[in-house]
């Protein structure tokens, strides 16, 4: 899968967030994530928010970003080379993670086109959990998984399994290939090219209202 690949996945995991067809008995899990997307929907639909894609792009954020596990998604998309890294290194890689996550979901977030989501199916397995979950659009139907990690009695989300494709673990080949070939340098490098590129584009969409 290349790099281009999986911002499509990105894509269609993020539209998760925007609007649900019937459930199966709702769980606590199943009510947590509705929760979040309750939030985002009154985000969405603020017409002065609209006014003020910068306040609306920091909400959205703020509302995404309670649901992922970070430091979760670091680990295993750095899998062995996680254990290399200093504690600094660690927060490092962390902060610039999240950034890239949140400006990645925030800009799709704000193109959104209405679907409906099913909520199909849950397992819990310990402090783990895999919510199972269908967008319906007009094209098709696609499965989408919720991983999920229960951490100080909240359940987040640590990755996404779309179509039979693990976010994290595209992220992880990717992360490692450029660490093998280049450095872990480099790595932050990219990393910080995409984020200030998501970030300029931000603002110049903002500057263009």
């Amino acid at each position: 899968m290349n790099k281009k690949n999986i911002w499509v996945y990105v894509l269609i995991a993020v539209s998760l967030l925007f609007g649900s067809g019937q459930a199966f008995a709702e769980s606590q899990i199943t009510a947590d994530v509705r929760g979040t997307i309750d939030q985002v929907l009154v985000i969405v639909a603020d017409q002065d928010l609209k006014k003020n894609p910068v306040l609306r792009r920091e909400k959205l954020r703020q509302v995404i970003g309670l649901r992922f596990n970070y430091k979760q998604m670091v680990m295993r998309s750095l899998a062995n080379n996680y254990n290399d890294r200093s504690d600094e290194e660690r927060e490092e890689f962390t902060a610039l993670f999240k950034k890239l996550l949140e400006n990645s979901y925030a800009s799709k977030i704000e193109n959104y086109k209405d679907e409906t989501i099913n909520y199909v199916d849950e397992k819990v397995k310990g402090q783990y959990a895999l919510v199972r979950t269908q967008i319906v659009r007009k094209d098709g139907v696609i499965d989408v998984d919720y991983k999920m990690l229960k951490d100080n009695g909240q359940w987040l989300v640590y990755d996404f399994v779309i179509e039979g494709v693990s976010l994290i673990r595209n992220y992880r080949s990717q992360f490692s290939k450029i660490i093998s070939t280049e450095s872990y340098a480099a790595l932050v490098s990219k990393l910080s090219k995409k984020i200030d590129d998501l970030e300029a584009r931000k603002n110049t969409d903002a500057e263009n209202l």
